[in-house]
């Protein structure tokens, strides 16, 4: 009798090398399951037996976060998301993340993955997305490219949930750096109430603060382009460090710390840093901060990545 084959809970796995770079994906949710270079890990891994924990590495679409009581109106009309925060009666990280996507094409250093949104409970459209991973001369670059497929305009955001490692630095020793003069006040749903600056606060982080220094849960914004892209900075103190870079349209970035983040070979319960590149606000369905349109026929490309340094 053969030995059974258990497939890891998040599906087929895509891998993809350049050089000594390495690239994991899982087939559910286009997950990000790990980026290495010469053994040196940037992003959380998880074993094969464990669903992706606190959404770590994956994609978030038509939107990212939070949509308070999954309630919002469009051409008049309420739209009502199903509940998939309970805890807080929200609609929270999208469509797609308990969705096997596809093997679209695959190379030796890239991988690209797609997945199919269709009208649904308080979402009528239907959009097709497109996610890949690419290793390039400086690291690893992410790319959608969501079509509009159906008849309307469809709203959408996007992001990304990236848990960020510089190699075996503990997370609470690390310093990180976001170029955002502002923030999302939240009310006890972690909904949005106002903008406000960050002078003065612990979630100034633009001259850079130790991660163990802080206890984040917030969206940032007002964030400080060059040529037509925003940096958030992941460093140790010997100068090792890693940078997520995206294009301009990720104008928001979600900054979580977890104090109870489960990992390999490593503590049970331990901080880690959730470094999230999203193109709206949260509850951007109902303020329409940041919200994108795509009309039907239309495609819509954008990227973001992750690049080491000082190794």
């Amino acid at each position: 009798m053969s030995a059974t084959v258990v497939r890891p809970v998040s599906g087929h796995q895509f891998e993809v090398r350049r050089g000594d770079a390495v690239v994991k994906v899982g087939q559910v949710a286009a997950v990000l399951r790990e980026f290495s270079v010469a053994g040196v890990h940037f992003t959380e891994t998880w074993t094969d037996d464990v669903v992706a924990p606190m959404g770590c590495g994956l994609v978030l679409a038509p939107w990212p976060n939070r949509v308070a009581g999954g309630r919002w109106q469009h051409e008049g009309k309420t739209q009502q998301l199903d509940i998939t925060e309970p805890s807080r009666g929200n609609a929270i990280h999208g469509l797609l993340r308990n969705t096997a996507y596809h093997l679209v094409d695959q190379g030796e250093d890239f991988v690209t993955l797609g997945a199919s949104i269709y009208p649904q409970h308080g979402y009528p459209f239907t959009l097709d997305l497109e996610v890949i991973y690419a290793l390039v001369d400086d690291g690893l670059r992410v790319t959608y490219r969501l079509t509009n497929v159906g008849v309307g305009t469809a709203p959408f955001g996007i992001g990304a949930h990236p848990y960020l490692r510089v190699g075996e630095h503990a997370a609470t020793d690390l310093t990180v750096t976001v170029a955002a003069d502002t923030h999302a006040a939240v009310d006890d749903r972690m909904i949005p109430m106002a903008r406000e600056s960050v002078d003065g606060t612990h979630l100034d982080l633009r001259g850079g603060i130790r991660v163990g220094d802080i206890k984040a849960d917030t969206a940032l914004t007002g964030l400080t382009a060059t040529d037509g892209r925003v940096a958030h900075r992941l460093a140790a103190g010997d100068g090792t460090a890693v940078v997520l870079w995206a294009d301009e349209v990720f104008g928001w970035v979600q900054i979580y710390s977890p104090e109870n983040f489960p990992g390999p070979g490593l503590p049970d319960q331990r901080v880690a840093i959730a470094v999230e590149p999203m193109t709206c606000a949260v509850d951007a369905f109902n303020s329409g901060d940041g919200l994108l349109h795509l009309a039907p026929g239309e495609t819509w490309t954008a990227s973001w990545g992750l690049r080491p340094e000082g190794f």
